[in-house]
């Protein structure tokens, strides 16, 4: 994490990649804990902004706080777990407020361009700094 020392905010940014849908629930627990940590020691006057790669998707349904209204298909298991992440520390994520052209709905294609998967990719920010949805 890198901390910027700002007037009149200061911003703290952490960037992550999470384990893939694969790993063992330990990998997947050791990240969050390690991650709880981080915001856990952020100064509580900073704003968060926490980005990267979640290998999450969060689904299409929006939820008040924590997503807007252009969050992508359906949400899986990774997904359940930074949606909670997320309500636990009164995050939100940034890019599902925007609607995106088509082009920019896919945020990883397999090595053969066969398969592609919707975004897994995503700014979350602490809660009050927000854009609005």
């Amino acid at each position: 994490s890198i901390r910027l020392l700002g007037k009149p905010i200061n911003v703290t940014v952490i960037q992550v990649y999470a384990p893939t849908t694969g790993a063992d629930d330990e990998e997947i627990e050791d990240f969050y804990v390690s991650l709880q940590q981080l915001v856990d020691t952020t100064p509580k006057k900073d704003t968060i902004v926490i980005m990267d790669d979640w290998n999450a998707k969060v689904g299409s349904k929006p939820l008040t706080g924590i997503t807007g209204n252009f969050g992508l298909g359906d949400r899986n298991e990774a997904g359940d777990r930074l949606l909670e992440f997320c309500q636990n520390n009164s995050l939100f994520i940034t890019n599902t407020c925007f609607q995106q052209p088509k082009r920019r709905l896919y945020t990883w294609t397999s090595p053969n361009g066969q398969y592609k998967i919707k975004s897994i990719t995503y700014f979350v920010v602490k809660d009050g700094e927000a854009p609005s949805s």
